[in-house]
């Protein structure tokens, strides 16, 4: 879902996805500009580029690229897991020294491609049904590749579950044994005592 979010002109701000292995994300951002005179912020930030990176769970930079205030970006993923999207502006200008503050409209895409409406008019009945036809294809393998992350992940949280439950199993053995070892240290103790003391 789109959202939007501020920043300094030097700040840099990032958001992590969750994203299955071997998926297309698309990114647009539009820029916005502050402005003292008007106290709103401008349409746009014309003069304003923003550094994109992305960086996969294994902490390697899938992205790095300089765009202008309004943008589309994309990558794919070959790893499932959190990937980070940060942006941030090329400006020059710090913030306590005149730099103003910037609205950043961002919309991620999660394994969609998008519906060229123009493209799809111009063609007839028959290529747009088909056209359509291959976008629900791309939709139905998307949601194919969550579910199977998804699986991955029950997986991996059952056999975390199954590991921590075997664990505190062996504890409770182990905690039983040191008592029945105690006690019985305990009781060979206290006859010695008496022994020696010849109350028995």
């Amino acid at each position: 879902a789109a959202l939007y979010f501020h920043s300094g002109e030097r700040e840099e701000k990032c958001i992590i996805e969750d994203i299955p292995s071997d998926t297309l994300v698309i990114g647009n951002y539009k820029v916005q500009q502050w402005d003292i005179h008007d106290q709103d912020f401008l349409e746009s930030a014309p003069g304003l580029g923003m550094f994109v990176t992305v960086t996969a769970p294994s902490d390697e930079v899938l992205l790095k690229k300089l765009y202008g205030p309004q943008a589309r970006f994309s990558f794919t993923s070959y790893m499932s897991g959190e990937h980070i999207i940060c942006l941030q502006s090329n400006s020059t200008r710090l913030t306590a020294f005149g730099g103003s503050k910037l609205r950043i409209h961002l919309d991620i895409r999660v394994g969609e491609h998008f519906l060229d409406e123009d493209v799809a008019q111009a063609k007839d009945k028959v290529n747009e049904v088909s056209f359509k036809l291959g976008h629900l294809l791309e939709q139905i393998h998307h949601i194919s590749k969550e579910q199977n992350y998804e699986r991955e992940r029950e997986e991996s949280f059952r056999k975390t579950s199954e590991e921590t439950n075997s664990n505190i199993l062996w504890w409770a053995i182990v905690q039983t044994l040191i008592l029945i070892t105690v006690g019985i240290w305990q009781i060979k103790s206290l006859k010695d005592f008496f022994i020696a003391k010849k109350l028995v």
